[in-house]
């Protein structure tokens, strides 16, 4: 896993977590990111609020445009200045080389998934029961010690390759959508 700070750091990870509690920072960040690290104040408020409000850039109105604007610039900015995720040049925001290299390293979890800490513990202990099992005769003959490991690692292969594919898809890239946004549309 790439650090994002100094990883001795616990202050530095604290502030980063919070820093990215907040949606609407994030999006921030994934609207900067889009536009390849520099953009207006005013192109990233259109985009925050084109997500925020499931609709167009287009359709959004100045109503709109101006709640996220304003938002971003007087509660919103201060924060990732300060966490050094970006810099603020008068209406020109670009992002700093920490924001660049800033994968989500808080695992996403939609609500109706289990954390992949949990999953993998989970594989382990039907793993350690079902070996047990075959090696002390528990299960039918055609499930021999053998078929039961290669069943287990099968499982595991197919599990880290869903895992990769989701921790890929959870980045602050320069993708249409945050993750969190596409994760919704996925359920």
């Amino acid at each position: 896993m790439d650090s994002i700070v100094n990883p001795v750091s616990r202050e530095n990870k604290n502030t980063m977590f919070t820093v990215l509690s907040s949606h609407r920072r994030r999006y921030v960040l994934y609207a900067c990111n889009q536009a390849e690290g520099s953009t207006t104040l005013s192109a990233v408020a259109e985009q925050v609020a084109a997500w925020e409000y499931d609709k167009p850039i287009a359709e959004i109105t100045s109503t709109e445009r101006k709640r996220i604007y304003t938002s971003i610039q007087q509660h919103h900015l201060s924060k990732l200045v300060e966490a050094g995720l970006v810099t603020v040049e008068g209406d020109k925001l670009t992002t700093t080389e920490t924001a660049r290299r800033l994968d989500l390293y808080l695992e996403i979890v939609p609500e109706k998934n289990i954390p992949w800490a949990v999953y993998y513990l989970g594989l382990a202990v039907i793993g350690g029961f079902s070996l047990g099992f075959a090696h002390v005769g528990w299960l039918p003959d055609a499930m021999s010690v053998l078929v039961v490991s290669l069943l287990l690692v099968s499982v595991l292969a197919v599990s880290a390759s869903a895992h990769l594919v989701d921790s890929n898809r959870m980045r602050f890239d320069s993708s249409e959508v945050p993750a969190e946004l596409d994760a919704d549309d996925s359920s």
